[in-house]
């Protein structure tokens, strides 16, 4: 079989190709870039007999429509969103058989925000810095999709999972980040990390696939001096001067130049990508557990 062509009838209001992400060129200030809901995207791969590191198509919010030129096997994962195949209804994180010049399309999620869609073979643009990701920030990789584009399918190569069942984590109604605290902590005061503990922030309408920007009770430095970049990590919770602490997703910058007050652990940042704007957001804070703690931490922890 052929790889075929997957043609964009409609594109959505963001619609980008994603694998697991462009590794090992931080320190030329490229992001990682990547699903934002990995195992949904590694799920939807499996569903059709791909490798974990094909290529999807990452929607947003009002899902998508392509139009295959050949006999394919399709999944959609990610947000709970309706699926059909020539207009007729189809199974959702299953694997689905399109016939040639059929059109898949995906509805607006009914929870959470983003969906996966991969096809069999993946989709087989070519490989920028060793990854097919789109990067929003720095422009690498293909640009988002637009109506009439149309894309290379990879041959197939594996067989289609049907299973039972399969383990699958719904949206979240409240999203709970563990944040590992540092490396900036005591550059705010012990009320702002009583505050962090136990306060509850939202979801901006400008969050995007760079950073989870929140609102909320602003968080208040002890330490107001300026400080130089320093490199930042996937999940770091970075502070900007109005207070609003922002979570950097996988198109985030690799450097920044404002604390970051700690570390949300990567493995825990899958239910971001299915946090709508308004949703409500808890930070778990805790601290190494070998970290030494100086006086100003010490007092902090008490007051939380």
């Amino acid at each position: 079989m052929s790889g075929g062509k997957l043609e964009v009838v409609r594109a959505g209001a963001l619609t980008t190709i994603q694998d697991l992400g462009r590794f090992g060129h931080a320190s030329l200030g490229v992001p990682r870039s990547g699903a934002l809901d990995q195992p949904a995207h590694r799920l939807a791969n499996r569903l059709v007999g791909n490798a974990p590191g094909a290529a999807t198509l990452e929607t947003t919010l009002t899902g998508v429509a392509v139009r295959i030129t050949r006999p394919a096997v399709a999944a959609v994962t990610g947000a709970p969103a309706p699926v059909r195949v020539n207009g007729r209804p189809a199974a959702w994180t299953a694997p689905v058989h399109v016939p040639a010049g059929a059109v898949l399309e995906v509805g607006a999620p009914t929870s959470g925000l983003r969906n996966y869609v991969a096809i069999g073979g993946g989709i087989a643009v070519a490989p920028v810095l060793g990854s097919r990701s789109t990067d929003l920030l720095s422009g690498l990789g293909p640009a988002p999709l637009t109506g009439g584009e149309i894309l290379p399918l990879g041959t197939p190569t594996g067989s289609p999972l049907h299973a039972d069942s399969l383990v699958w984590q719904a949206p979240p109604e409240e999203l709970v980040l563990p944040l590992l605290l540092g490396p900036r902590d005591d550059w705010f005061t012990p009320a702002t990390l009583k505050t962090l503990a136990a306060g509850r922030f939202e979801i901006s309408q400008h969050s995007n696939r760079i950073a989870l920007r929140l609102e909320g009770s602003p968080l208040e430095r002890a330490v107001h001096r300026e400080m130089p970049s320093e490199g930042m990590v996937l999940g770091a919770v970075q502070v900007p001067p109005d207070g609003s602490p922002v979570v950097f997703l996988a198109d985030s910058p690799t450097t920044g130049g404002y604390p970051v007050i700690g570390v949300v652990p990567e493995e825990e940042l899958s239910a971001a990508a299915q946090a709508v704007p308004g949703l409500t957001v808890r930070f778990v804070p805790h601290r190494h557990r070998h970290r030494r703690q100086s006086p100003s931490q010490k007092r902090a922890a008490a007051a939380m």
